[in-house]
């Protein structure tokens, strides 16, 4: 039996080891405790971006990792090659594209950044979804029923009756009404994750991909937040809120520090190996640095600290330290609620 990873790391390391040297990583925190934190400090590749229990969740009543082993087997692992290739400036077949795309997607949906937009974004959208949804779902019930029409079975792969429990309660009037309830939390994350990663990411429309390079004298830093979905207009006009679909939409994501994989949604791209002007490049390295969430990551520390200051502040930093503490065992118990 394989023993249970608890240690998630959101940032894998086959990726992060690109900006390492003999194992540690140049790593600048942008929340600090107090003002005597270094600006720099040097991370081993196994004690940065991760976080314990981050994916794992309960299935039945047993804790299980398949989703971290998941992610493992299916985009980190098969995208090693096709990176081990933009590194080293070899040919790349289609299939090794393919999969450094792949890896780009589950890069974007895994993070703690995405789990904030998520969970913000479900809180304020998901009840009326569900009312809906149900009041839909118990028409179609009811006309079938009217018809004489069997009733459709579940299909038991669907694990999403995993995230919803389903009851009926009896009104004052002796009527009957259907109730839907789910926790915004880990598990619906979590699913809703491996849905994109298998569901919505085979539609999504095929593209040209290139590989930019940084120009003498500049590298390509990363982050905890290293795919970037980009609206731009010009360099005072720009949001991080681009979609995969988006038309002139661009996606970034460095892969070393001389390499960074780009698309622009519906339009032709630099050619593979392009080296960037001084300016543009300075955009789009400022660019990585502004969607970092809590870490930039780079080769050797440099100037970041004049684009991103840092901030310091014990209380915000103590009560960020004391949710990731409590992370595991508040979901757990929010998981083992919606089961009962």
């Amino acid at each position: 039996m394989q023993q249970a990873r608890r240690d998630n790391h959101y940032v894998p390391k086959l990726y992060l080891k690109q900006w390492a040297d003999q194992g540690l990583i140049s790593t600048y925190r942008l929340l600090v405790p107090n003002e005597n934190a270094p600006l720099w400090k040097k991370q081993s590749l196994k004690g940065i971006a991760f976080h314990q229990h981050l994916y794992t969740y309960l299935l039945g009543q047993e804790e299980t990792d398949e989703i971290e082993r998941w992610l493992d087997r299916e985009f980190e692992s098969p995208a090693q090659e096709a990176i081990r290739r933009v590194v080293q400036e070899e040919r790349m077949e289609a299939e090794h594209w393919r999969r450094l795309v792949r890896f780009a997607v589950a890069l974007d949906v895994r993070t703690p950044a995405r789990l904030k937009q998520f969970i913000g974004r479900q809180n304020e959208t998901l009840p009326a979804l569900m009312d809906k949804t149900l009041q839909r779902s118990v028409q179609k019930l009811e006309a079938a029923v009217a018809r004489n029409e069997p009733i459709p079975r579940r299909v038991e792969e669907d694990d999403a009756f995993s995230i919803f429990k389903i009851s009926i309660e009896t009104r004052s009037d002796g009527s009957k009404q259907a109730k839907a309830e789910t926790t915004v939390g880990r598990r619906l994350w979590v699913w809703q994750m491996k849905h994109l990663l298998t569901k919505t990411l085979g539609r999504l429309p095929m593209q040209k991909w290139t590989i930019l390079h940084a120009p003498a004298g500049m590298s390509w830093p990363t982050s905890d937040n290293p795919l970037i979905r980009l609206n731009f207009q010009d360099s005072r006009n720009y949001d991080f809120g681009g979609g995969w679909g988006v038309k002139n939409g661009e996606i970034l994501l460095p892969l070393s520090p001389k390499h960074l994989l780009y698309t622009c949604i519906g339009n032709k791209v630099w050619p593979r190996g392009t080296t960037l002007d001084a300016m543009t490049a300075q955009m789009m390295r400022k660019i990585i640095i502004e969607h970092a969430d809590r870490y930039v990551f780079s080769r050797d520390p440099s100037d970041v600290h004049l684009i991103r200051p840092r901030l310091v502040c014990t209380s915000t930093y103590k009560n960020e330290q004391a949710f990731w503490e409590r992370w595991h065992q508040e979901q757990c118990r929010a998981e083992r609620e919606l089961l009962s």
